[in-house]
C-alpha cells in the first residue's frame, strides 16, 4: 500500500489489485470517521478527502488495514431488470462455448459488488462476473451504445446510465433508473453496493 498526499486535506491509497481497494474502501468506511467528507475508489487507487486536519484520523485507519480481510459494512442490495437480447449475446455464447440460454443463467445468476465508478456518471464497474464471461472488449467500439445497455469486458459487467461510445460486449438492456440527476442520490449505484440482475420478457 503506498499513500500519495493529494493536497493538504486528502490521500490517495494506491494498491495492487481490487481486492486491495475494496479492503481499503470498507475499512475507511466502516470506520465512520467524521473527518471523511469524499471516498472514491478506482480499479487500482482509493481517494480519501476530509476536513482540514483530518488525514491523521485516516491514516490510523489505514494503518490497521489487513488486504486479506474486509472490514464488515451494510451493504445495499439493487436488483436491475434485464432483457437478454443484446447484439453481442451470441458472439458471447460463442466465445464462452456455451448456448445463449447459458449465459442469461451465468449472468442472472451471479451476484455482483460495485467495485468502482467512472467512464460516466452513474456507470458502476461490477464484479463477480462468471468466469466464462469474462471476455475481452470488442475489437472496434460502437459510436454509440443506447442507454440501459447491459454488457461485459474482461473481469466487468456494467449497464450504461446514458448513450455512449463503448466497446463492452452487449449482451442485455434495463430500464432501471441509473443516473438521474433529480434524484437526492442522483446514481443508482454506488461502491459497495451488491447488485443482481434479474431476468425479464
Amino acid at each position: 500500500m503506498r499513500l500519495r498526499r493529494c493536497g493538504t486535506d486528502a490521500v490517495l491509497v494506491e494498491v495492487d489489485s481490487l481486492d486491495e481497494v475494496e479492503a481499503v474502501r470498507a475499512a475507511v468506511a466502516a470506520a465512520a470517521l467524521p473527518e471523511v467528507v469524499e471516498l472514491v475508489p478506482a480499479a487500482r487507487t482509493v481517494l480519501v478527502t476530509t476536513r482540514p486536519g483530518g488525514l491523521a484520523a485516516v491514516r490510523r485507519v489505514l494503518d490497521a488495514v489487513d488486504p486479506a480481510r474486509r472490514a464488515p459494512v451494510a451493504a445495499r442490495e439493487v436488483v436491475i431488470p434485464v432483457r437478454y437480447d443484446g447484439p453481442d449475446l451470441e458472439l458471447v455464447a460463442s466465445t464462452a462455448g456455451v448456448p445463449v440460454d447459458e449465459v442469461v443463467r451465468l449472468h442472472s445468476s451471479a451476484r455482483y459488488t460495485v467495485a468502482f465508478c467512472g467512464f460516466a456518471p452513474g456507470f458502476g464497474y461490477l464484479v463477480g462476473l462468471p468466469e466464462p464471461l469474462r471476455q475481452p472488449r470488442l475489437d472496434s467500439p460502437r459510436t454509440k451504445v443506447p442507454a440501459g445497455s447491459v454488457g461485459v469486458a474482461g473481469e466487468y459487467t456494467a449497464a450504461y446510465p446514458r448513450a455512449t461510445p463503448g466497446g463492452w460486449r452487449l449482451i442485455g438492456r434495463t430500464d432501471a433508473p441509473l443516473f438521474d440527476p433529480r434524484r437526492a442520490e442522483p446514481a443508482l449505484l454506488a461502491p459497495g453496493d451488491r447488485v443482481r440482475f434479474e431476468v425479464v420478457a
